[in-house]
């Protein structure tokens, strides 16, 4: 179906005398629906939130005890020169 055929469609629908009779329950279930969405989206943040926050506490724990910006100290001893 291309869009001319979409358009003529929707046209004869909206040109009917009475509109489409729409289910009664169609709103109760919507509702349901939407509010269900709306949970899981907002569960979703809040995981992504938490994952978040572990990752910086693992990543400061990390920079605390491993110390990175500090230069590793030398594996050789220096040369004694003054014998």
């Amino acid at each position: 179906m291309n869009l001319a055929e979409r358009e003529a469609t929707v046209r004869r629908l909206l040109e009917r005398e009475p509109p489409p009779v729409v289910p009664p329950d169609l709103y109760g279930e919507v509702v349901r629906r939407g509010g269900r969405m709306l949970r899981r989206g907002r569960a979703v943040r809040r995981l992504l939130w938490l994952a978040l926050f572990g990752a910086v506490v693992v990543f400061a724990v990390w920079a605390a005890t491993a110390r990175p910006w500090v230069e590793p100290p030398s594996e050789t001893t220096p040369l004694v020169t003054d014998w």
